[in-house]
């Protein structure tokens, strides 16, 4: 892109002269990125983008998408660059501090919606879910979108979110707040079920029931699944700019997974259901976690390209 010190430039010239420059640096999927950060900058929706492609844009507009360019070039995510990322319909803030939702942990909420249906179906209920009487852990929230996108499903369910990460935390609860679920969701800082302890609870009255210990209807997590000896063979993207606590689940990557089942096991009701996030090559790890009595009707869901992604259970 020409310097846009001395002249202007309209929308169609600039956008491709954008892509041209992602694209020379080989960033993934350069002609979205192009169209995101410039719309970012101009303020705009894509529908007037293509709707004005002779709009002359100011030397500082240029100027300002440029410098977005330039770092998209260099490895920072699009994501960190306009602070934002659609899941499940919903415009979540993403920063450095937690993991960028992606579009395959909708396949989550998807198993965890049918799953709850079906349970209802199979007790002669309603299978129309408004959540009502329904308990929800999810486990390491990030920025929160998995809850949300519950609590927007679920109207009348009680949501708990854990993150270690107060950062984490902090954006997750700007979201909820922002896309109006605050009232519905608590968030706790906690090492996985940490601030269900009983130790934890009896200082907790929100956390403590009259009747025992809080039990779950639902436990949903993406934790942390890629193994440290990957780390080179990660994009850049990915292994600079976000955080290693919620990308890596130890040396193998699936270590994680050995502490998280069998303390869901603990905290689940009987039939309550677990929802879990793999990587590509998990599942061969994972799946004998539940493949024992405590577990029942074991269920694999691929992704869109065939990978083994979410793995769910019902305990026994």
């Amino acid at each position: 892109m020409s310097s846009p010190q001395s002249k202007s430039l309209d929308v169609r010239t600039t956008l491709k002269q954008g892509i041209h420059l992602l694209r020379e640096a080989h960033v993934p999927s350069d002609t979205l990125a192009a169209e995101l950060l410039l719309l970012h900058v101009i303020r705009r929706d894509r529908t007037w983008l293509y709707a004005h492609p002779e709009e002359l844009l100011g030397s500082e507009t240029i100027e300002s998408y440029l410098s977005l360019l330039r770092r998209r070039a260099a490895g920072e995510p699009t994501q960190h660059l306009t602070g934002k990322q659609e899941f499940w319909g919903l415009e979540i803030e993403v920063t450095p501090d937690v993991l960028i939702p992606r579009p395959e942990t909708e396949h989550l909420i998807e198993v965890a919606l049918d799953r709850l249906a079906v349970r209802e179906l199979r007790s002669a209920r309603d299978p129309k879910l408004t959540g009502e009487g329904l308990s929800i852990v999810d486990i390491g929230t990030g920025s929160g979108c998995i809850a949300i996108a519950l609590a927007k499903e679920l109207p009348a369910a009680k949501i708990y979110s854990t993150d270690i990460s107060p950062a984490a935390l902090a954006v997750a609860q700007r979201n909820a707040t922002r896309l109006g679920f605050s009232n519905r969701i608590t968030f706790l800082e906690s090492n996985l079920f940490d601030s269900f302890s009983p130790l934890a609870t009896r200082h907790s009255p929100a956390l403590s029931e009259a009747e025992g210990p809080l039990l779950f209807d639902l436990v949903i997590s993406n934790p942390p699944y890629i193994g440290r000896k990957e780390t080179s063979t990660l994009p850049t993207e990915v292994r600079d700019h976000e955080p290693a606590s919620a990308l890596y689940g130890g040396e193998e990557g699936y270590e994680l997974y050995g502490l998280l089942i069998p303390e869901a096991a603990r905290r689940l009701k009987t039939s309550g259901l677990l929802v879990l996030e793999l990587g590509h090559d998990s599942l061969p790890a994972v799946r004998p976690l539940l493949e024992t009595p405590q577990w029942t009707n074991l269920h694999v869901t691929n992704d869109l390209a065939g990978i083994p992604r979410v793995l769910s259970a019902e305990r026994a």
